[in-house]
């Protein structure tokens, strides 16, 4: 993968400014709030909400604005109705990529996004001509300091994991959407704590970068990811982690 998931673990490092946190929570609450609307409000009955309620908890999110946006969602408070679209595009370096909205308004929605990607450099793309690329996955980014490698892909295994790759830094464990919860629950037991753990969009094949256009595609992504209704940005990119950390530190 050795792309998205690790550009946001670079720069969740440094976002931890007050205005990135309410950023954050407006994300969130969106989520909470049709996520509830589609499965109910209870966690242990809908397990996309239980995932939803520990990112919140994670981003240290009042655990009133959680009840409220889930009773928003289940019509027990009134509230806005969003709508979920997903668009297909392409970045620079012809990297495919998959853009996941949640508006209350389509229409002003698409119009902003295709004025970023028109001032980034990248181009919205017809129905399925990117979709087919990627498959929805557990994704687990764990430090290599965390375990032995062996030890490590027994335990994944065993939980249910699909996969484990190995670089110089990271292993990346991978799952399916099923096995996710099991996956954690295993990888916690042992003490083991995931730099990311989440349910994402993974690609079947990357396309590598460097240079200018590794910088245009992650600043692409940024300003994506800034608009309010964007929630989930996932791209088959490979940069290398070193490219990556420099560009992290210089933006």
């Amino acid at each position: 993968m050795s792309g998205h998931s690790k550009w946001k673990t670079n720069k969740g490092k440094k976002n931890i400014a007050d205005a990135k946190k309410g950023a954050a929570y407006t994300k969130i609450i969106k989520e909470l709030t049709v996520v509830a609307r589609e499965g109910g409000g209870n966690p242990d009955t809908n397990p996309r909400l239980r995932a939803i309620m520990q990112k919140a908890k994670e981003a240290n999110m009042p655990s009133d604005n959680v009840k409220m946006a889930i009773k928003r969602g289940t019509g027990e408070l009134p509230g806005v109705i969003y709508e979920t679209a997903m668009y297909e595009a392409y970045g620079p370096g012809g990297v495919a990529m998959m853009i996941e909205v949640l508006t209350d308004n389509k229409n002003r929605t698409s119009a902003e996004i295709r004025n970023i990607m028109s001032k980034k450099g990248g181009n919205f793309a017809g129905a399925g001509a990117v979709s087919w690329m990627f498959t929805m996955k557990g994704y687990f980014l764990i430090d290599r300091s965390q375990g032995q490698e062996d030890e490590l892909m027994n335990v994944v295994l065993d939980a249910g994991a699909e996969d484990m790759k190995s670089d110089g830094k990271n292993y990346e464990v991978f799952s399916t959407t099923q096995s996710f919860e099991k996956v954690k629950q295993a990888l916690e037991a042992k003490g083991i704590k995931p730099q990311d753990a989440e349910i994402t969009m993974v690609p079947s094949s990357t396309i590598k970068l460097a240079g200018n256009e590794a910088k245009q595609l992650l600043s692409l992504i940024d300003a994506l990811e800034e608009h309010d209704d964007v929630q989930q940005v996932y791209a088959n990119f490979d940069i290398p982690d070193e490219i990556m950390d420099k560009i992290a530190a210089e933006s």
